[in-house]
């Protein structure tokens, strides 16, 4: 997907206040049973049509309304990830503004975990 200019840039400014991991990172997390939230923060259709395994469904347009009722502990390691790694970079900032302090973007997404070959599971 190409992306416009102030749209990237504001995702970069942002970046520098988030910590993100790779795809590769989260698998290994996964197999070594880390503790961890996976949220799927795309868009519900996105959701429908794959996610990671394990992963929760918790979009951007209710992320912040809704996450102090599924994960009120602000100590809750939380691990966002939505196509690319662009939308799951700005969630995790407002999550983090919002006083979660273990949140972390994968970069790359779903579709980077999709190229490396890796599970998902689809809702039929």
């Amino acid at each position: 997907m190409q992306h416009n200019p102030r749209f990237l840039a504001f995702v970069n400014e942002v970046r520098q206040r988030v910590n993100e991991v790779d795809v590769h990172q989260v698998k290994r997390w996964m197999e070594q049973n880390r503790p961890f939230v996976l949220l799927d923060v795309r868009e519900e259709s996105e959701w429908a049509k794959g996610h990671l395994p394990s992963a929760q469904y918790l979009g951007r347009g209710i992320l912040e309304r809704d996450i102090e009722t599924r994960y009120p502990e602000l100590n809750t390691p939380l691990v966002l990830y939505c196509g690319g790694g662009f939308r799951s970079v700005l969630a995790a900032d407002n999550l983090q503004q919002m006083g979660y302090r273990d949140v972390i973007s994968m970069d790359g997404g779903y579709r980077g975990w999709v190229e490396a070959n890796y599970p998902v599971e689809e809702d039929f």
